[in-house]
């Protein structure tokens, strides 16, 4: 258990970091996919998104070590990513995570799941998203569910 999470933006300097927790946490979820093979898509899409406003902050633990990371597109509310290393899952990162996307999009949030991605679909659920669209991941083919979560709802 972690005894403290502190949560921080990303500097420019934390993308390799980032890139390593991401592969790892997918490889996790989903081993039958291979993300190390994602990972220039990965740095892409994270410059991508920094460049477009996106806000990145990271979740690190006591001793100071990226445990966790979160993008979200403060306008609109789309929570694109929220990754936790695999060894620190359970530790609260991701409420903690999610607490801070609440706090920076605060009428809203969405985001896409993979639907046999089963923890992270109970994790949402449990925190008030509800199931607003279905769709496909154009990258994998996997169904996903958009989720969607308003404050006060």
């Amino acid at each position: 258990m972690f005894r403290a999470i502190a949560i921080r933006d990303s500097q420019d300097e934390d993308l390799p970091r980032l890139a390593d927790l991401w592969v790892a946490s997918w490889r996790e979820a989903m081993p039958e996919i291979d993300f190390s093979a994602r990972r220039p898509w990965f740095c892409a899409h994270m410059q991508a998104l920094k460049a477009s406003g996106a806000a990145i902050f990271c979740a690190y633990d006591g001793a100071n070590r990226l445990i966790g990371f979160a993008t979200l597109d403060p306008v609109s509310g789309y929570l694109d990513q929220i990754a936790v290393a695999p060894d620190a899952k359970g530790s609260g990162a991701a409420m903690l995570l999610l607490n801070e996307a609440r706090r920076r999009a605060p009428i809203g949030l969405e985001l896409d799941v993979n639907q046999d991605n089963g923890r992270a679909v109970r994790f949402y659920e449990r925190e008030g998203f509800e199931k607003c669209a279905e769709g496909v991941n154009p990258r994998s083919g996997l169904k996903t569910w958009r989720l969607r979560w308003t404050k006060g709802a």
